[in-house]
């Protein structure tokens, strides 16, 4: 279904399939693909390791995103009736959406005092944030579908998306306060795009794990499906929007405008979150070890782990 190839032209007449086969190459950390009935591009989490924000899946998801920008920037300029007007956000693996951010590689980087190292590392993350939250400046629809677990960055990552798909059994939460940091690539301007202040302060520094039905109560969730259900609401949705495109995007231009999402703002956020990071205790750092050694369980990673192991950490 996701997998049916179709010809776009690019700038200099260059077509997808040639960019999709130059993608596949080279991209070791996402799976890539076209659905023609929806007009969509689905780009898929594909975990090597640890299923968190590597630096490798930052460069693929980036070298995807110039892609894209290109394909719909260009398309959207020549009026092209038949452009691409969607793009979806999910993992290949159902149980986990993504840990978030590459801890064991900040605690390295926190190590060896390497300020600039940590704030490359975040304004890759914001970069990637804020090509989704403003849907490459044109318009056009970007969704996130979390089957699984999603905490921290991964959590940011499925914020930043226009429309957020959850299935019931999905989890998310931001974990970063339990050992003494903050999620800081996006999570408090994105959050207070879709709840109230207070709402979202209390979501972030609770560090407890919300399932997906407490989310869409609260407005986080846009869309909340039965289990194994999420990828074929997915595609209806999009495929049922086809035709109602103009309001969509008309509608999501207005939500720009009267909530409008700052790059500056998030510059200045990622400098905080350097600046604590640098200054995190040595117990702090142990606790954030405790997290890097969970996200390489990958499947390990659950509301009691988040909660109830982290809370007895902390207390030593």
């Amino acid at each position: 279904m996701f997998q049916e190839s179709v010809t776009l032209t690019l700038a200099g007449g260059v077509d997808l399939n040639g960019f999709d086969d130059l993608l596949q190459r080279r991209l070791r950390h996402l799976q890539v693909s076209y659905d023609h009935n929806s007009r969509a591009v689905w780009v898929e989490f594909k975990y090597q390791h640890r299923p968190c924000f590597s630096r490798g899946l930052l460069d693929d998801l980036s070298t995807v995103q110039r892609v894209i920008k290109q394909i719909v920037h260009t398309d959207y300029r020549q009026g092209n009736t038949n452009r691409l007007l969607f793009q979806i956000i999910t993992s290949t693996d159902k149980r986990v959406f993504n840990l978030g951010g590459d801890l064991a590689y900040f605690i390295r980087l926190i190590g060896a005092g390497n300020r600039e190292g940590l704030r490359q590392y975040a304004k890759i993350c914001i970069d990637i944030q804020y090509a989704s939250v403003t849907h490459y400046g044109v318009p056009f629809t970007t969704l996130a579908l979390v089957e699984g677990t999603a905490l921290g960055g991964g959590f940011e990552a499925a914020l930043s998306a226009n429309i957020l798909i959850a299935e019931t059994r999905a989890r998310f939460g931001f974990p970063e306060v339990t050992f003494g940091m903050f999620p800081g690539m996006g999570a408090l301007s994105l959050l207070i795009r879709r709840i109230n202040p207070a709402m979202a302060r209390r979501l972030i520094m609770d560090h407890r794990v919300y399932t997906a039905s407490e989310l869409y109560e609260l407005g986080v969730v846009d869309i909340l499906v039965q289990d194994g259900q999420g990828r074929k609401e997915a595609a209806d949705y999009m495929r049922r929007n086809i035709n109602k495109v103009h309001g969509l995007h008309g509608f999501q231009a207005a939500v720009d405008r009267v909530l409008p999402i700052n790059y500056d703002e998030l510059n200045d956020i990622i400098e905080l979150w350097v600046d604590t990071a640098l200054q995190l205790s040595e117990k702090n750092r142990r606790l954030m070890a405790y997290f890097a050694r969970a996200q390489t369980k990958r499947f390990a990673t659950t509301e009691s782990l988040v909660s109830e192991e982290s809370t007895q950490l902390v207390s030593r």
